[in-house]
């Protein structure tokens, strides 16, 4: 064999293990994050779905969660997708010869945005609609009852719900765009139905994340005032304590001398109030005990931390929208080489790096609390050891939507310069400049607004239980004034 000849076998080998690397890899990351969604979906399932005396049902149940815990792997593998690649561009950047990270190459983060652009497909489109017709299946009249029967009956109902999706997209294609061309391109189904049909989800989930977004930021003080302990300015739990203990030693007299009422008594209910008392009095002993560090710092810091990176948000969205009026290289596009190691996507190198990062994961964070918060999808919170199958299969597509969204939320608000790659950027919606800058302007004003009338409301109205006002006979602004009525008597 020629020279030339050994060339070509030597380069073909190359190529041969580097694909088998990074398929080792992709298995290995998507291993790490199924083995944790399934932790995660285990401590929120109901038991005894799963422990039935029918094993058919206990069998069904298992399938559906194990076809949920892949779904919210591929929703983690989303959100960790645009970090994971800016973070990997600002490594190759500072170390570009070091060997032992010569594995991580723009050939693997191209093939990860594919798998979980492709994996985010097969779960919206097949494997959840599956999941849940699959636990809400009897099987066919007259057939064998079992699993099989219900698996025909769950085969059935997908192939009609494809037909009836199919011709949705194919009348909403003929609407938006009465051209030949156009609609004869959904006969290719993996080339243009898929990435279309999920361009119309994405755009959903987008819309979606700029309603739950605002709403969550404003929301996250709140959280994290619950989660932390406040200074004792701000917060009396000497007075929840007796509260607490007063109402527990009325509900244990109650359950231990249930005829001494007469009106009759639902002891199953007053059993759960205790328990739930008892719970929240070991909660507020454990705040009690707290030091005086994490109560006079670490509330305050978290407080300011929130603010600044909440502030931060709502500054980089007004410059990129100052950047749309005067740039066109400030549009969100895709790419399909991804050339990574060359330069940094943020000005201030690895430094704006991380705050973009962190950026990115706060808003993600923000979101979900916003989506929770609100009161169209306040039923679908689950419940620990207490959620049905049907709300985790539901949760688990609000996620999915959510999380494979982030990266074109993330590129269209400007808070990165990281291009989308793969299908990512075919959506036709990121190139027309008036939706981008629309979407910008709703999210800064949206975000604005939530944050000065929550953030008003709760100094005015934790400044007012501080100095007790809200126990004086006095009309304080934002209580219930009395009415003339009960003034005169």
């Amino acid at each position: 064999m020629e020279a030339a000849d050994y060339e070509v076998l030597s380069v073909r080998e190359q190529l041969f293990h580097n694909r088998v690397r990074e398929c080792i890899i992709s298995v290995l990351l998507f291993a790490t994050l199924y083995i944790l969604c399934h932790i995660f979906l285990t401590r929120f399932k109901r038991p005894a779905e799963f422990t039935t005396v029918d094993d058919e049902d206990a069998t069904v149940n298992k399938i559906a969660l194990e076809l949920c815990t892949f779904t919210l792997a591929v929703a983690l593998g989303a959100v960790l997708l645009l970090p994971f690649s800016i973070i990997s561009n600002e490594v190759l950047l500072s170390l570009p010869q070091n060997y032992y990270i010569q594995w991580l190459n723009g050939s693997l983060i191209h093939g990860l945005w594919n798998l979980v652009f492709l994996f985010s497909n097969l779960s919206l489109i097949f494997l959840m609609p599956f999941a849940y017709f699959f636990t809400e299946s009897e099987g066919f009249a007259g057939s064998r009852k079992g699993v099989l029967g219900r698996v025909y009956e769950t085969v059935v109902m997908l192939i009609l719900l494809t037909l009836l999706v199919l011709g949705i997209v194919w009348v909403a294609s003929a609407i938006v765009d009465n051209n030949k061309a156009s609609r004869e391109s959904l006969y290719d189904f993996w080339e243009y139905y898929l990435p279309y049909l999920y361009s119309c989800i994405s755009f959903l989930g987008v819309l979606l994340l700029l309603v739950c977004t605002p709403l969550g930021l404003a929301r996250m003080f709140s959280v994290t005032g619950k989660l932390l302990v406040k200074p004792r300015l701000l917060e009396d739990l000497e007075e929840q304590l007796n509260c607490s203990a007063f109402e527990e030693a009325a509900l244990t007299r109650r359950l231990c001398n249930p005829t001494s009422c007469w009106l009759p008594l639902d002891m199953e209910l007053l059993h759960r109030q205790v328990l739930a008392l008892q719970t929240q009095r070991v909660l507020l002993e454990k705040r009690w005990k707290a030091s005086a560090w994490q109560r006079n710092l670490g509330y305050p810091l978290a407080m300011l931390c929130l603010l600044v990176l909440t502030g931060l948000s709502v500054l980089l969205v007004a410059i990129h929208i100052l950047e749309l009026l005067i740039d066109e290289t400030a549009m969100p596009r895709g790419i399909q080489d991804a050339s990574l190691g060359q330069v940094s996507f943020s000005k201030l190198g690895s430094f704006g790096a991380i705050i973009q990062v962190v950026l990115i994961f706060y808003l993600m964070v923000s979101s979900v609390v916003g989506f929770y918060s609100s009161p169209l999808f306040w039923s679908l919170r689950p419940r620990w050891h207490d959620t049905a199958m049907t709300q985790i299969i539901g949760n688990c597509v609000c996620l999915l939507v959510l999380s494979s969204a982030l990266p074109v939320f993330s590129r269209t608000l400007g808070l990165t310069r990281f291009d989308l790659l793969g299908d990512f950027g075919r959506f036709n919606w990121l190139g027309n400049f008036y939706i981008v800058f629309l979407y910008n302007a709703a999210f800064a004003g949206l975000t604005t607004l939530c944050l000065v009338k929550t953030f008003t409301a709760a100094v005015r109205a934790e400044l007012i239980r501080a100095f007790g006002l809200d126990r004086l006979p006095l009309p304080v602004s934002g209580f219930p004034r009395a009415s003339r009525k009960n003034q005169h008597q």
